[in-house]
């Protein structure tokens, strides 16, 4: 994976399961989770810049990167990849943290905040609205614009094949399918980490599970927990220019699921932790210094 200066790379086994990661910096920890198609090498621009006020972990989501890919649906919701990242950070002694994740790695926090809200003392969300309102509330143009959600989520193993064909292919075409980016906007670097990962047939399919999980999983959880609200100092961050603020007014769409929460408009598409890594940490960070 493409190497995040001054961090070190590392596996831990818990809650079941083999989790990578790379750690570096000092201060008040951070976990920083990355979504779909990429790992997280995702970071490896902004992290060194949040590193400079704390510890920084950057981990692989289940199914993803370097991280263990177990089999079968039921492994896959954001339930289990959220108790995987809290008994990570708990394994390398940290009771509380800050927790800012981007696309999947977003929903695997939002769960986390739902499930062990005292173990957050801040919450950054990248570029999602709530997984329950999207399906329920599904709209033409949204499917339209995700329809990988039900690709990806057919039964192995359809998608995994169609896929497998030529990977960069179709994964290059979801980093460019959701506004405001060229395949030169992604870090040369970044991009081969993201190429030797999805080239993988065991993270091809660890990702269609990811997505399986939702409907069959994801949403009933989530459905559960309408009566509910972060009690987590949130911060939602969207690009400007995505199919996500085209579709919805992404802040009207947490406010009612958030009892204190900031909103920040980030340059460029979906991608924009890729395109944009500078604008990204400065957002973050500023969040992070007004909650310790």
């Amino acid at each position: 994976m493409a190497a995040i200066p001054g961090f070190t790379d590392a596996t831990a086994e818990v809650n079941g399961q083999r989790i990578a990661y790379s750690r570096g910096g000092s201060g008040a920890p951070l976990l920083l989770l990355h979504g779909f198609p990429q790992t997280r090498a995702l970071w490896a621009r902004i992290a060194p810049l949040l590193a400079r006020t704390h510890e920084v972990i950057c981990a692989d989501l289940r199914g993803y990167g370097a991280s263990s890919k177990p089999a079968g649906t039921a492994a896959y919701s954001f339930r289990e990849m959220a108790a995987d990242q809290l008994a990570l950070m708990r394994h390398l002694g940290h009771e509380t943290f800050h927790l800012a994740g981007h696309d999947r790695g977003a929903r695997t926090a939002h769960r986390l905040a739902l499930d062990a809200p005292g173990a957050l003392r801040s919450l950054q969300l990248m570029d999602i609205v709530p997984t329950q309102l999207l399906l329920d509330d599904l709209r033409e143009d949204v499917a339209r614009a995700y329809y990988h959600w039900f690709f990806l989520a057919q039964p192995a193993p359809f998608p995994e094949r169609l896929i497998g064909a030529d990977p960069d292919y179709y994964f290059e075409s979801c980093l460019l399918g959701w506004g405001a980016s060229r395949i030169e906007d992604f870090a040369s670097d970044q991009l081969a980490a993201y190429r030797a990962a999805w080239r993988d047939p065991e993270t091809i399919r660890g990702m269609c599970e990811d997505y399986r999980a939702t409907p069959r999983l994801d949403l009933g959880l989530d459905r559960a927990d309408l009566d509910r609200r972060i009690t987590t100092p949130t911060h939602i961050l969207y690009g400007a220019d995505g199919a996500m603020a085209r579709a919805y007014d992404i802040p009207a769409t947490w406010a009612p699921r958030c009892s204190d929460m900031q909103v920040t408009p980030v340059p460029g598409g979906h991608f924009f932790p890729d395109t944009a890594p500078e604008a990204t940490a400065t957002a973050l960070h500023r969040f992070l210094a007004s909650h310790g």
